[in-house]
């Protein structure tokens, strides 16, 4: 091959750009040499750092500034507000590239299949995380008038949204919250917050840090039940196994056996209790009901029987997030993933050539955002090798201005990385203004607007639309 080997990447977000990285430091990069491409929906790039980590996790987004470096390289472009397939589709895709690589993701919510879970007062925690984070996609406003809510589960999402429902607004002020979400978390009414998990204390998924951070907030009092703390063989053996599970389980065991305080707004962490019925009235969530549970000697748990109903005035599920289907690609229903080996897409067991998957479409929605990285470095090995084996298909037109001038014939008003770095100074200008890192434009119009060097020296529509939502 005489040209570089070209790569699209559907998805920029950390999966994405974790995938170019390890493109660029396989050895195409030396010999042929390699052209990325990343193409994301949005028209500002870093996926779930942006729109899925909570604004007081500022270590968290410090994870931007790695990925700032791949994308500054010159090897790397990016193509935002692009949409797969109506923008690029599969077909068009294979035109342009030698290879694909989806990265896409998982961003909605996993289903429970319990009584009374559609009733009015009962979300989703990603569409509550997607609105606090400035989603452009999602309404403006957040109905928050419960005074009692539920959180289903005991993850580190679970965490944010219990923690983002019981501080108080001006405590989220020097965060990037936009104007809109901090007038909505003004106004909201929660003073108790429940969370609850069906097994114990050794088997919650909350990360060390994040839990004991719930417990800085001067506003938020953390209690734990002592009757929750239990262990049996399974639990002792995970907490020897594992040294966070461990860590966990001692932070809740030194809150369950303190004297409560007098914070105002109180967070309960409930553990053997599983949610079998979200109870309603006139259409609207009045309580929620749960069984009882109790370990069973392998760390998993079964029902007592026992129910008890908890006066909430609404429920968040926090049980996990769910992978949007792809067109044109296969899908696992049950697991809402792709069909793959390592990492090459597999339709009816056989590898679909030139097409790969890397990140939570791959294998799910677990881990911390650095596990993607195993999973680019699996992927792009497979990609490497197909690409010496000869198996990659070979693209009709893999000039580097063909996919420009496709997605100009189709009138696509994409963004780039340039119009990323001017949006980024925009919103840190409007931080700066009120002593904050940075304020975050919501609109999708006003991030395109700020996006666009022909408006960059003014105060353009941008600012009009920050306003709007504010």
């Amino acid at each position: 091959m005489s040209r570089s080997l070209r790569v699209a990447i559907v998805g920029a977000g950390p999966a994405g750009v974790y995938a170019a990285d390890a493109l660029m430091k396989s050895e195409v990069a030396e010999t042929p040499g390699v052209s990325i491409d990343l193409f994301e929906r949005l028209p500002a790039p870093f996926g779930l750092i942006r729109y899925g980590v909570a604004p007081d996790h500022p270590r968290i987004k410090g994870i931007v500034t790695a990925l700032h470096q791949v994308l500054d390289k010159p090897q790397v472009r990016l193509f935002g507000n692009v949409d797969y397939p109506s923008d690029l589709s599969l077909d068009d895709l294979h035109r342009f590239y030698d290879a694909v690589v989806f990265s896409t993701g998982a961003d909605a919510d996993r289903d429970l299949g319990i009584p009374g879970i559609d009733l009015e007062g009962s979300y989703g925690a990603a569409d509550f995380v997607s609105w606090y984070d400035g989603h452009p996609d999602v309404p403006r406003t957040w109905p928050l008038e419960a005074e009692k809510v539920a959180v289903l589960g005991v993850g580190n999402v679970a965490l944010d949204v219990a923690r983002i429902l019981a501080k108080t607004a001006d405590e989220l002020l020097p965060t990037e919250i936009p104007p809109n979400v901090h007038r909505g978390l003004a106004a909201n009414r929660a003073v108790e917050v429940h969370v609850f998990g069906r097994r114990g204390p050794a088997q919650a998924k909350f990360s060390p840090m994040e839990l004991r951070e719930l417990d800085h907030s001067p506003a938020i009092e953390v209690i734990v039940d002592p009757e929750d703390i239990d262990y049996d063989e399974g639990s002792i053996a995970t907490r020897r196994a594992n040294k966070q599970a461990d860590m966990v389980a001692s932070t809740l065991e030194n809150w369950a056996i303190r004297d409560p305080g007098t914070r105002p707004h109180r967070v309960y962490l409930h553990f053997f209790e599983s949610p079998v019925e979200v109870l309603g009235e006139g259409g609207r969530v009045v309580g929620l009901r749960t069984e009882r549970t109790e370990l069973d000697g392998s760390g998993d748990t079964t029902g007592t029987g026992r129910l008890r109903d908890w006066d909430v005035q609404a429920v968040y599920r926090a049980v996990g997030y769910r992978s949007a289907e792809l067109p044109k690609l296969p899908f696992d229903l049950i697991s809402g993933t792709v069909p793959h080996e390592a990492g090459r897409v597999l339709e009816a067991g056989t590898p679909l050539p030139s097409t790969y998957v890397t990140g939570w479409i791959k294998r799910g929605p677990i881990g911390l955002i650095g596990h993607t990285k195993g999973d680019a470095n699996e992927t792009v090995a497979c990609l490497v090798e197909d690409y010496r084996t000869g198996r990659l298909l070979t693209p009709q037109d893999p000039r580097e201005d063909a996919v420009v001038a496709h997605l100009e014939s189709r009138n696509v008003d994409y963004t780039t990385w340039e119009g990323w770095q001017l949006l980024d100074a925009y919103e840190r200008g409007l931080g700066a203004a009120e002593g904050r890192e940075r304020v975050k434009v919501v609109e999708r119009s006003g991030m395109l607007r700020a996006s666009d060097s022909a408006l960059s020296g003014t105060e353009g529509a941008a600012a009009a639309d920050l306003r709007a939502a504010g």
